[in-house]
């Protein structure tokens, strides 16, 4: 299967999870098209001011690949800065937020593996 650039999907989701702003997702692999583990495979586009909010992962676990820009990053009680080129996990049963505190677009590689 080929997935051209401009047949993929783009969900705009206001205040997703409790956080601030509009989050643009643009579907990379949808849940339907992949026999395995996967639930999401998308980038995430933070414009300045943008979050999701914090939650928790229940029967999965979620993957953060900074492509672009410097992200703050909410890891089960701590916040930590994240640059292009840094990951984050996020297992199952644990909570987590991501935020774009600068001026900058931050753009993330959000894989949600499922188990």
């Amino acid at each position: 299967m080929i997935k051209r650039k401009d047949d993929l999907r783009i969900v705009y989701n206001e205040q997703m999870k409790g956080g601030d702003g509009t989050v643009k997702i643009i579907n990379y692999a949808e849940k339907e098209e992949i026999n395995g583990k996967c639930r999401l495979m998308a980038k995430i586009v933070l414009e300045p001011g943008c979050s999701i909010g914090e939650h928790t992962h229940e029967n999965e676990e979620e993957i953060f690949y900074i492509i672009k820009g410097t992200a703050t990053y909410f890891d089960n009680g701590e916040w930590k800065e994240l640059r292009d080129g840094d990951s984050a996990i996020c297992l199952g049963g644990q909570t987590h937020s991501i935020s774009n505190r600068t001026n900058g677009t931050v753009e993330v590689i959000a894989t949600v593996l499922l188990y």
